[in-house]
């Protein structure tokens, strides 16, 4: 009974990256409205768990922002590759690390207003480091924190990420032990 039907759909703009489009709906109660939203293929997001408890960061500079934002490693998926292929592909460009074992804790839909945008949410641990192969154009800091520290940063307003604080929320909760994870080995 929410549900809005779609009438008609148009492409206001098609971009590399990006695609926005703009529907006329009819809403449930029989008015009509226009929709703008953005295309999105979908992305992942790595929380890094180190041997020693710490957990895998990145500073990056993020353009719209107009600065540089604590995040955990993420990335958007590529034409055709599985969730935890990207994970893993995104974990070693842009860490250097890669990771013995796996475990997706779930998804998050970061701006469920105007975008189609979903990020599978995906924990590593086992890490090993190793050389980065960063994107052309791409430039970030690699670094590490405790999760008390993270918390602290989110709780402060240092990191205002939204998949950044939705990973906290998981970390804290996995960490507990009330939100267990099915581990699976890293495949090749």
């Amino acid at each position: 009974h929410l549900a809005e039907l779609t009438l008609d759909s148009s492409t206001v703009l098609q971009g590399h990256f990006l695609h926005v489009k703009r529907d006329h709906v009819r809403l449930p109660g029989g008015g009509e409205a226009v929709r703008e939203y953005v295309i999105h293929p979908g992305a992942v997001m790595v929380i890094g768990l180190l041997d020693d408890g710490q957990v895998l960061l990145e500073r990056q500079y993020r353009y719209p922002m107009r600065r540089a934002m604590i995040e955990f490693p993420a990335g958007k998926l590529d034409a055709g590759e599985g969730s935890l292929a990207c994970a893993q592909r995104e974990l070693r460009e842009e860490t250097g690390y890669s990771a013995r074992e796996w475990a997706r804790a779930g998804v998050l839909h970061p701006v469920i207003s105007y975008a189609t945008e979903f990020i599978d949410i995906w924990f590593a641990r086992g890490l090993s480091a190793g050389e980065r192969q960063l994107d052309e154009g791409e430039f970030l800091d690699v670094f590490t924190a405790t999760p008390s520290r993270l918390l602290d940063w989110c709780r402060d307003g240092s990191v205002t990420d939204a998949k950044t604080l939705t990973g906290a929320l998981w970390l804290q909760n996995v960490l507990r032990g009330d939100w267990p994870l099915e581990w699976q080995p890293a495949q090749v």
